[in-house]
């Protein structure tokens, strides 16, 4: 017999993993992360482009959106290469420079790593 935990939304015990890293319920259909994983990933911060693509210090990326800046009216293009950047925890959680425009903070939802 396995060792697969019962579905937490209706408590079937029929049960499976699927190859992508969820356990899925074959009566109700419901889906949730494998155990290991969700505490890893609640554990450590891990920050995402739009893509899903995990973002580090030092990479480059791409705006995919024209963003307006507040106060002085200018817009960064989409297609914007952004070099260099610098992971920080808040709301915007990308520091970087960008040519033109100088030092500012970003999200990562609005760019996608090169």
């Amino acid at each position: 017999m396995s060792n697969l935990p019962p579905c937490p939304q209706c408590q079937s015990s029929l049960t499976y993993e699927d190859g992508g890293g969820l356990y899925v319920c074959a009566e109700c259909g419901y889906e949730w992360l494998i155990q290991a994983e969700a505490v890893a990933e609640s554990d450590e911060s891990v920050h995402r482009d739009a893509a899903g693509n995990v973002l580090q210090d030092g990479d480059n990326v791409t705006v995919i959106k024209d963003l307006k800046l507040k106060g002085s009216g200018g817009v960064v293009k989409m297609g914007t290469k952004v070099k260099n950047i610098r992971l920080v925890d808040g709301d915007h959680d990308i520091d970087c420079k960008i040519d033109g425009f100088g030092a500012m903070s970003l999200k990562s939802e609005f760019v996608r790593k090169i």
